[in-house]
């Protein structure tokens, strides 16, 4: 199943002097397979070191000479590393903090050599106030649960030309229309996790899908113990457990537990959100670009890392994925956890990016969903249902902020019409290039 990193990956293989690459992501996205895939289509030769298989292979860093630790490499493994043509895939690396210190080091020394590193856990040790990481000398890349659009790829690719061809002078007709959108509340149920993906191709894809999110929510709880001391372990998990229940809602710290602090419960969640396993949605007063300057970081709703993981924490029937209205789904929670996802897919790699939101301040009587910014102009989305949702939020933010349009995302169709662009939950990574044409042509 491609990803959509791999070009980023091609990219910086054919780089001078590339900076060994460090792939962060949350356990079981993909990062070893992309990684390991990677190495053998596009280098002569892959050598890899997993320290969780093979913990003895830590005694191979022990020195800080780069050609010293190929030289162990290469008698550990029984091959040659050759500069240019050897990607070397260092998996794991949480388990080795020398290997993971040493980068620096082939970065300075041997600036042909192409390492990438990965680890399920990593973000633990990142986060670790005694690790002293060698920043400036490493390049990160995030990798994500699958989007819709690499979803579509493995599942029916043939459509896939279809979304690029769509703009607001040639919009879907009703037959492609529902056809994606039955491809929609298919990936509501599956997400983007890349095992939940492989078991939704047999017939019996709903139990097996269940079988291995249940099984990958079971995995992320268990990893809490090997990284937390015994009071922060039963936070992580008491957040975790009580997080999906919350998601697309303004956070209180007494909703998660009210007999703990929040001084006390907000370390553990901060480190769910580097994990990724858990996304925050900071307020925005919306005055201004960056959009990140202006947010108040002790106000945020949550989202969940996959919205197949969701569902199945929250046990949605999932009859009412296939069948109910999208945006109905447990309140709309399943469908604002979607939109949140396929922002987040479609951001900057190389950066571990948040959303934001917009309400009036006092009283919140008027809340949008997620605000974004496109060159110079701050856009307002919210996600509603197909023409009759109400839209007095959206139009009060650009009222106020002088916004040039606002988006909603819905079910309805393709189209620009009074201000608002209706985007269908399938074409969420054409926006950009909706908001250029509605812009640029004056379609309104």
């Amino acid at each position: 199943m491609k990803r959509a990193l791999e070009t980023l990956l091609i990219r910086w293989k054919d780089e001078n002097h590339p900076l060994p690459l460090l792939l962060r992501g949350a356990r079981q996205v993909g990062k070893s397979f992309l990684a390991t895939e990677f190495g053998k289509k596009y280098f002569q030769s892959l050598a890899v070191i997993d320290f969780e298989q093979r913990p003895e292979y830590k005694n191979i860093f022990s020195s800080k000479d780069p050609k010293e630790i190929i030289l162990k490499m290469e008698f550990a493994l029984k091959q040659r590393i050759i500069p240019g043509e050897t990607l070397i895939f260092l998996d794991e690396i949480q388990e080795c903090p020398e290997a993971l210190l040493s980068l620096r080091y082939f970065k300075e020394q041997m600036p042909n050599q192409h390492i990438i590193a990965a680890g399920s856990l990593l973000e633990f040790l990142l986060n670790d106030e005694s690790f002293s990481f060698p920043v400036g000398r490493v390049e990160f890349l995030y990798l994500r649960p699958f989007s819709f659009i690499e979803f579509l790829e493995a599942v029916d690719p043939f459509l896939l030309s279809y979304l690029d061809e769509y703009s607001l002078h040639r919009t879907p007709d009703e037959i492609q229309h529902k056809t994606f959108l039955n491809l929609v509340r298919r990936y509501l149920f599956i997400g983007g996790m890349p095992d939940a993906i492989k078991s939704s191709i047999t017939e019996q894809f709903l139990l097996d899908c269940a079988k291995v999110q249940n099984r990958l929510l079971q995995s992320y709880e268990s990893d809490f113990g090997k990284y937390a001391s015994h009071s922060k372990h039963r936070l992580l998990n008491l957040i975790f457990q009580k997080a999906p229940s919350l998601v697309a809602q303004n956070l209180k710290y007494s909703r998660l537990d009210p007999d703990t602090r929040s001084r006390e419960l907000k370390p553990a969640l901060n480190l769910l959100f580097h994990t990724g396993l858990l996304k925050p949605c900071y307020f925005t007063s919306a005055s201004g670009i960056p959009l990140h300057a202006y947010i108040k970081d002790d106000k945020f709703k949550l989202y969940f890392l996959d919205v197949g993981l969701l569902q199945a924490a929250t046990h949605i029937d999932p009859t009412a994925l296939l069948q109910q209205e999208i945006i109905q789904i447990n309140s709309g929670m399943i469908a604002e956890q979607f939109v949140a996802q396929e922002l987040i897919a479609y951001d900057n790699p190389t950066i571990n990016p948040y959303l934001v939101f917009w309400e009036t301040e006092k009283g919140g009587q008027a809340e949008v969903d997620f605000v974004i910014s496109y060159k110079n102009h701050i856009i307002p989305i919210e996600v509603k249902s197909g023409s009759t949702g109400s839209l007095r939020s959206l139009k009060s933010f650009l009222s106020q902020k002088k916004s040039p349009l606002g988006i909603r995302i819905s079910e309805h169709n393709l189209s620009f019409h009074d201000g608002v662009l209706s985007v269908p939950f399938y074409l969420i990574k054409m926006i950009p290039k909706f908001i250029n044409e509605a812009l640029q042509n004056n379609l309104n």
